[in-house]
């Protein structure tokens, strides 16, 4: 018994340096022969026997050879279980686990029972994040976390520190958002939404609105009530 568990614990070790050494061998090969590659991440392998993913900048992702002589840019797809397996790594990628989040700076709208929990990343002068909260207005029994994360410009800054000083913001951002309602002049100290964009680029949350449900999957974009619907009950749009 001893000597098959040495042998199995050698093995994993020779297994693990042979691996490790690949993946070294392969981030110095793309580098010399492509110094425009933003530096490589993480090498892992694809279910597709001689081919790799490289992983850069976060959640960028690229497919490669054992030698790096080929490098591909495209969606790896499984035909046997008809699986998109990029899409499924990106999703994973980009997902943020909802208690990492930074919910204490949100203002939130329950609706209902407010069971399901739903964040949301907007600036306000985004019209997308206005066709978005119209299509919002057709959901129930939601918790809505609302970050206000102005990053079209000083007016969007200027216009979400008045939201989040407000009285009531829950009012004075369907005020604007949905009337058109300007928000009146107001100034505070803990408007915190210097946070929120820190954590936002920090996270690579690039457009507005962007979405997030209770198992942390990330979704850009404005989508419809019908989409939030699915969103909410763990289907993705």
């Amino acid at each position: 018994m001893r000597l098959i568990q040495a042998f199995t614990a050698t093995c994993l070790v020779l297994c693990n340096t042979s691996l490790w050494a690949q993946d070294a061998n392969l981030k110095k090969t793309l580098a010399e022969r492509l110094p425009s590659l933003p530096k490589i991440e993480e090498v892992s392998k694809t279910p597709m026997p001689g081919v790799f993913e490289i992983r850069v900048q976060g959640n960028e992702i690229f497919y490669t050879d054992a030698k790096g002589d080929f490098l591909i840019q495209g969606a790896l797809i499984d035909t046997k279980q008809k699986r998109n397996l990029t899409e499924e790594r990106n999703d994973k990628l980009s997902a943020i686990p909802f208690d990492s989040l930074p919910l204490k700076y949100a203002f939130t709208q329950v609706k209902g029972n407010g069971k399901r929990k739903l964040v949301v990343f907007a600036d306000p002068n985004c019209g997308y994040c206005k066709r978005f909260e119209r299509d919002l207005q057709k959901i129930d029994n939601v918790t809505i976390y609302h970050m206000m994360y102005p990053v079209l410009g000083e007016d969007s800054k200027v216009k979400s520190r008045n939201i989040a000083c407000a009285k009531d913001r829950a009012k004075t951002w369907n005020d604007w958002m949905l009337q058109g309602i300007a928000p009146p002049a107001v100034a505070c100290d803990n408007h915190n939404i210097d946070a929120i964009v820190e954590f936002g680029k920090k996270n690579r949350i690039n457009g507005t609105p962007t979405l997030f449900v209770a198992d942390g999957t990330r979704v850009p974009g404005a989508i419809e009530a019908a989409q939030i619907e699915s969103l909410l009950n763990g289907v993705k749009p």
